[in-house]
Formats: structure tokens, C-alpha cells, sequence
């Protein structure tokens, strides 16, 4: 390209530029320099300069054989990006920002100051060249599963299913996505891993999921070796959520109606779900006062199996851990002292049904979902930053733009 002018007008700077090729003249049919017939103006979007837009006003030339009457135009193709006229560097650019600044693509677009769909199809289609190039499941040994929920709209499947990689976890590396997939359902998951190949499934050894048995119909289909580990947030969860049905049932036994603020039960709920060590003393005191009373008994077991859950997760010595989550599972499911309470029988038989999966995190570290569980929530604020997807194909494609291993190829 030859410089000849520039003109600054709303923040844009538009710089005049001619082809200086002279080879292009030249036919390649017969070899003679052949003439100019017509020539048009195209405007590329460029790399800014800080804030400013910088728009190459490019003359292309068309050009006619006198001798063997072929015509052509000049090639711009090293200069821009698919059929966009944004040029390579623009969109590498807007790659950058968007992938490793989480900016969004219609501030991309007000910077150069191009429409925000040729912006959108460009930086995908380039982030997707980009992830071509590398098999992002040559040394996956262990993944996370969870369903995320993509759109919010009344209308059509709203859930897809994400599958993390967590193998970089044992070196101290963060986890990446690995791939999105429309549904949650046992097919969907069992379709995914059968399409990745026989090499695949024999390396994966660990399958970190939630308590949905759909994920564990799945694996134990398909990679049937694998270890199968329930992660901590849910099985914490699921104790929490008894806690909080035995309050709701003494509420309703006491007053006939559910809990407002001034009722004892009621504003205690959160003390109830805090954790001893980071309860004050001020809240000790009320859970005592509150368990003093005698038909609160329930809510006092349905409290003290929960702190045991917290508890057995967070000892250092994991073989301990171990000991405690097992001594508790055999109390909620024998005639001990946590007998008689309905919603604590109920959480017995599920955690004794998942007891294999629910032991083997203190047998397999770095095994947790819970990478799994920050991926899904970054994946909440992108959509959020973009005010929703219009199809499930863009969205995937900027999830694995947004947290797969582009990363790590954009800055190495």
C-alpha cells in the first residue's frame, strides 16, 4: 500500500491508500501488462489508535487484457479477513479483547467503528480457526460435567451441558471448557463422549458431576473404569436444603403459616446455615436459646448433620475426612439418634446411594467440580455482557472463545 492522505472527522481517521503491486497488471494467460478499465473505492477497518477508528479508504483496481480480453481486480485477501472488510489485524485485535479482557463485542465494534455483526461472525470464525489448530482432548484424563442454563426465555430448550477439563488442576493450573453441547439429558452426554473416540474414553480415569443420575447412567455406559466423584457444593447443599424444610415444617406445625420477620424460627435461617467457625457469638447464642425449646429437637439433628458434612470437607487429613463423612452416612441411615426425623431419613438414603461417589473425593484430590461450578458462572456473566444469544451455535462459540484454551495460544 502507498500512503497518500489522511482526513480526521467523528473520531475516525481515514487513510487514503492505492495498490503499488505492478505485477498485478500482468495477465496470466499471456503475460502482457494490461490497463486500468474501472476502479472503486473500499473502505477497510483497521487497528485503532487509541480510541480513533482508523478506516483505509483502498483503491481496487479492475483490470482488462487487451490481447486475450481476461479481466481481474486486485486480490485483497492478504490484507483482510474472509469475506469481511475488516482487515486480519482489526479482527486479531478484537480477538484480544475479547477473549482476554472478557470486553464485549459491540464495544469492539464502537472502537472501529464497524457493524457489530460483520465484528461478531469475524472474531468467531478467527477464534474457531484458532482452536482448529490443536486437539484440546489429546491429554484430558479428568472432567467435570454440569448443566448450565443459557437463555432464560419461555421458549425452547433452555439448558446445554458443559464439559471442563480439570486435568491441568493437578498441576496447579486452572481448568478450561471443553466443550458446550445442547440438551441435559444421559443421551447427550453419552453421544458426546462415544463421538470423541475409543483413545479418549480409555484415558479418562475421573468424572467429577452433580447427584443428577443422568450424568452417572452416562458414565458408567461409556467409561465404565472411570471413578465417578459427587462434588462437595451439592452434597452441602443438599444437607442445607433439609435444614431449611425442617424449619419450614416447625414453622407451620407452630403458627399454621410460614415464617415472617419477628418469629424465632425465621430469623434465625441464615445463623442456621452458617457455618460453626464462622459463627459469632451472638449467633451461638440464638441457635442455643432456639434448641432449648423441646419441639425444635428435629432442627437440632437436621443442624448438627450439617455441620458434620462441612465439617468431614474441610479436615487437612483426608483418611479422617473419609472416616467422618462414612460415620455419618451409617448414623443418618441406622437406629441412632438422627431417627425419627423424616427429611433426615430422606438425605440418608440418598447420600448412602451415592456413598461410592461421595467417598471417593478424599481418594482422588484435585477431583472437585467446583472448577466446573466458576466456569458456569463466568459463563453467566458473559451472557450478560452480550444481554443474551440469539442461537445456541453463537453462544457455544463464544463460551470456548471466552474460556477454553484460547487463552493460553493468545499469550504464548
Amino acid at each position: 500500500m502507498r500512503f497518500l492522505d489522511r482526513g480526521n472527522g467523528s473520531g475516525v481517521w481515514q487513510i487514503r491508500c492505492e495498490t503499488g503491486d505492478e505485477s498485478a497488471r500482468a495477465c496470466v494467460s499471456c503475460g502482457c501488462v494490461c490497463r486500468v478499465r474501472t476502479s472503486r473505492e473500499r473502505t477497510v477497518v483497521h487497528v485503532p489508535l487509541g480510541s480513533d477508528a482508523i478506516h483505509l479508504k483502498v483503491r481496487v483496481c479492475t483490470y482488462e487484457c487487451v490481447t486475450c480480453a481476461r479481466m481481474w481486480h486486485d486480490d485483497l485477501k492478504a490484507l483482510v479477513s474472509g469475506r469481511t472488510l475488516l482487515s486480519r489485524a482489526a479482527v486479531d485485535w478484537a480477538l484480544r479483547r475479547v477473549a482476554l479482557e472478557s470486553a464485549s463485542i459491540s464495544a469492539c465494534a464502537r472502537t472501529l467503528g464497524c457493524s457489530w455483526n460483520a465484528l461478531d461472525r469475524a472474531v468467531r470464525a478467527h477464534g474457531m480457526r484458532i482452536l482448529s489448530r490443536s486437539d484440546p482432548y489429546a491429554r484430558v484424563t479428568r472432567i467435570g460435567v454440569d448443566e448450565h442454563v443459557w437463555r432464560h426465555g419461555a421458549s425452547g430448550d433452555r439448558y446445554v451441558t458443559v464439559i471442563v477439563d480439570l486435568t491441568p488442576r493437578c498441576d496447579g493450573r486452572p481448568a478450561r471448557l471443553l466443550d458446550i453441547v445442547p440438551g441435559r439429558s444421559a443421551q447427550v452426554l453419552r453421544e458426546w463422549m462415544q463421538a470423541r473416540g475409543g483413545e479418549f474414553t480409555r484415558r479418562v480415569g475421573v468424572v467429577a458431576m452433580d447427584a443428577f443420575a443422568g450424568w452417572k447412567q452416562a458414565v458408567e455406559s461409556v467409561v465404565p473404569h472411570a471413578v465417578e466423584v459427587i462434588d462437595p457444593f451439592h452434597v452441602v447443599q443438599l444437607a442445607a436444603a433439609r435444614v431449611t424444610k425442617v424449619r419450614c415444617r416447625l414453622q407451620r406445625d407452630a403458627t399454621g403459616r410460614r415464617g415472617v420477620k419477628g418469629d424465632r424460627l425465621y430469623d434465625c435461617r441464615r445463623a442456621l446455615l452458617t457455618s460453626d467457625e464462622y459463627l459469632g457469638a451472638r449467633g451461638r447464642a440464638r441457635l442455643m436459646t432456639l434448641f432449648a425449646i423441646q419441639t425444635n429437637h428435629d432442627l437440632m439433628l437436621a443442624h448438627d448433620a450439617y455441620q458434620r458434612v462441612i465439617h468431614a470437607y474441610r479436615c487437612d487429613d483426608r483418611r479422617r475426612g473419609e472416616r467422618m463423612m462414612r460415620e455419618l452416612i451409617d448414623d443418618l441411615t441406622g437406629p441412632g439418634r438422627y431417627k425419627g426425623c423424616r427429611e433426615l431419613a430422606s438425605l440418608g438414603r440418598v447420600l448412602k446411594r451415592r456413598m461410592r461417589d461421595i467417598l471417593a473425593l478424599f481418594r482422588h484430590p484435585h477431583s472437585s467440580n467446583g472448577p466446573t461450578e466458576a466456569i458456569n458462572g463466568r459463563l453467566e456473566t458473559l451472557r450478560g455482557n452480550a444481554m443474551g444469544f440469539a442461537n445456541t451455535t453463537s453462544y457455544i462459540q463464544r463460551c470456548l472463545i471466552h474460556s477454553s484454551q484460547l487463552k493460553d495460544i493468545l499469550t504464548h
